[in-house]
């Protein structure tokens, strides 16, 4: 009897001790799962963009000029949008929202373009937005300026040839072989008569460091127009990178505006400048936010996300939002700037108005008839 008593407290023991063991791994696969689960809804990239309202920002801050004005009563304000890579929980809040936009990558990214290389042409396409505006508010205030070349961006590499394996979108060419590069057309000229499989000395900059590389030239993708002979290149898609110089230092513009990209603050910024040229203030005690690229003649362009602007200007409580006009082109593509505006500030029922810009001098016209607060 006393082994029955024995075996059957051991039998006891083991039957007491195996739910603990099995609590363990029902806890330890049901944090597993947990952590998988939160992985596959907020770390798991979609193939999709999230566009949404971003900011009002006073430009201000962001300008200055040697002498210029700092008489300015109110603001005037770019605005942005908000751009998110999708998971799975901000992709079913996109879908739910009223006032954000779901876009697939490939009608956002061009053929071929990386992130990052979008990245970097909306850091381009900003720069360039600025110079024209320094331009255009120069011309408009009648100050002498000259343009400066300051070498070749890299916007995109070229997948298999020498400029993938060693440069990288942003770096500035300086020179190919001996001859300096200032233009993207120096840089064609500078291997008119080469072949794939000879090299080149290349000199770039990259964060300000200056660089030398031995690239060997490859064969460039057929384009249209091409005669059948293949075409030597490094590989690359070149921008000429250049800035607006004042003749009088008094007057040199420069403008910081952080990590902002893409070209729809230059009507702002014209402005900005412009009022910072000018004694008076053209501000006249309003806030004014607004939007559209600009020219260096003054012309006024679309841009994207107009819907998002206004709202991110009616948060900062503006008083007039400046868009661009409804245009249509000679294919037939309209871009409805100014409609969708006003739109979208009816359905937010902002008490903000909506000023249509085909010109600077029409946002000039505008302030210009605006009582003084």
């Amino acid at each position: 009897m006393e082994n029955e008593d024995e075996s059957v407290r051991t039998w006891s023991n083991d039957s007491y001790r195996y739910p603990r063991v099995s609590a363990t791994r029902r806890y330890l696969l049901s944090a597993i799962v947990g952590v998988v689960i939160v992985y596959l809804l907020f770390f798991v990239r979609l193939p999709f963009f999230i566009f949404m309202p971003g900011t009002a920002e006073e430009i201000k801050p962001m300008v200055t000029v040697a002498k210029g004005s700092d008489t300015e009563k109110g603001t005037l304000m770019l605005t942005t949008v908000r751009v998110a890579d999708a998971n799975v929980v901000n992709y079913i809040v996109g879908l739910l929202h009223p006032y954000e936009e779901i876009q697939p990558k490939r009608s956002v990214l061009k053929q071929g373009e990386s992130e990052q290389e979008y990245t970097q042409r909306q850091e381009y396409v900003m720069l360039t937005s600025q110079a024209n505006a320094i331009q255009a508010a120069y011309t408009h205030a009648k100050v002498p300026f000259h343009i400066s070349h300051e070498g070749v961006l890299v916007l995109q590499t070229l997948p298999g040839l020498a400029g993938e394996k060693v440069l990288k979108p942003g770096d500035v060419l300086l020179k190919s072989g001996d001859k300096e590069v200032k233009v993207a057309q120096d840089l064609l000229d500078s291997l008119k008569g080469k072949k794939p499989g000879d090299s080149v000395a290349i000199t770039y900059k990259r964060q300000k460091v200056e660089q030398q590389a031995t690239l060997v030239l490859g064969t460039l993708p057929q384009q249209e127009g091409d005669k059948g002979e293949a075409r030597a290149g490094l590989g690359v898609v070149p921008a000429d990178m250049q800035s607006v110089k004042a003749d009088q230092a008094d007057q040199q513009v420069t403008i910081k505006a952080g990590e902002i990209g893409g070209p729809s603050a230059g009507l702002m910024f014209s402005l900005e400048i412009y009022n910072q040229l000018l004694p008076e203030d053209i501000t006249k005690g309003y806030r004014i936010a607004g939007t559209g690229t600009i020219e260096t003649d003054g012309t006024v362009g679309p841009i994207g996300g107009i819907e998002h602007k206004i709202i991110a200007a009616d948060r900062e409580k503006a008083d007039y939002f400046f868009a661009p006009k409804d245009v249509t082109y000679k294919d037939g593509t309209k871009v409805n700037n100014y409609s969708d505006a006003v739109h979208r500030a009816e359905q937010i029922k902002t008490k903000m108005k909506i000023v249509e810009i085909g010109t600077m001098d029409d946002a000039l016209k505008f302030l210009a008839d605006l009582p003084s607060k």
